[in-house]
């Protein structure tokens, strides 16, 4: 792992696909983001959308980052995808490898903040897993990773329960919080690395996500031309996306709208005949 990789993957999982998705999201439930009732303007509200995105994937973007160190440091990575026997349902792993003599399994969040509910939930999904992989492996040892380790307000409660289960199940099991994990596996200059790339990263990140479309039309355009007709008719016949300024703040001064004009006008079929239909009315009505 180096710095250029380590930022490419963070981009890829944070910002590659936003806008796409960001649209979907609009079509398929607008009132998350238009009502009278909503404390919020347009771009606030899309905004706040984004920058809340933006946390859950930086969650997926560590998982794919701490893989690529456990495989650099040696380890042999499995298949995270594991079944429960009685019912055949399938469970997500976010880390399993092994040494070649012990096997590990990793249930990693970001940050332990979690309230009475969640925090049971994630204990009791980390015990669904141990019960399946303590049948295959004779030395198993299970994780429990935070990686922001200035969050342990359950810290306490995790540790009981994990004692628990290991009076249970009599395996090793372990609790980490930031570099303790690295300490733990015996590459502790791994976390300085990791902070340091964190840093310079964010400082090159804009202080606010770039909302308009117009500003980088080529690019948007290209990115979201694709979407189903399903979901460009469901945004274009929304008139509440249209008259709350939402699809306004999308495209401050149509110029992606009408390259999708552009676009649906070269398609012959009758779907996109009609969503040219429908766009150029709306851009006649909020544009001119």
């Amino acid at each position: 792992m180096n710095y250029d990789k380590f930022c490419s993957i963070l981009n890829r999982h944070i910002f590659e696909g936003e806008k796409k998705e960001l649209l979907r999201r609009l079509a398929e439930s607008p009132e998350r983001f238009i009502g009278l009732f909503r404390p919020t303007k347009p771009k606030g509200k899309i905004l706040q959308y984004l920058l809340q995105s933006h946390e859950i994937r930086m969650g997926d973007a560590l998982e794919e980052i701490i893989g690529e160190i456990l495989k650099d440091m040696g380890f042999s990575l499995l298949p995270k995808s594991i079944k429960v026997e009685e019912n055949d349902e399938e469970l997500q792993l976010d880390h399993y490898f092994t040494d070649g003599k012990t096997f590990y399994f990793i249930e990693q969040k970001v940050r332990d903040d979690h309230d009475s509910s969640k925090k049971r939930g994630q204990m009791e999904n980390f015990e669904k897993k141990l019960k399946i992989l303590i049948k295959q492996h004779s030395c198993l040892m299970g994780i429990m990773f935070f990686i922001d380790p200035d969050l342990t307000k359950n810290k306490n409660y995790y540790l009981a329960e994990l004692k628990k289960l290991k009076e249970i199940y009599r395996i090793e099991l372990q609790l980490f919080y930031g570099k303790e994990l690295f300490q733990f596996l015996g590459y502790p200059d791994v976390w300085d690395d990791l902070l340091q790339w964190l840093k310079h990263w964010k400082e090159e990140l804009p202080l606010l996500p770039e909302i308009d479309l117009d500003l980088t039309p080529e690019e948007s355009f290209t990115e979201i031309k694709d979407l189903e007709p399903r979901i460009w008719r469901k945004l274009l016949t929304n008139n509440e996306l249209w008259e709350e300024g939402i699809m306004n703040v999308l495209s401050s001064k149509g110029i992606v709208f009408n390259k999708l004009l552009d676009f649906f006008s070269s398609k012959p079929s009758a779907p996109y005949q009609d969503l040219k239909r429908i766009l150029s009315n709306q851009i006649r009505k909020f544009y001119r």
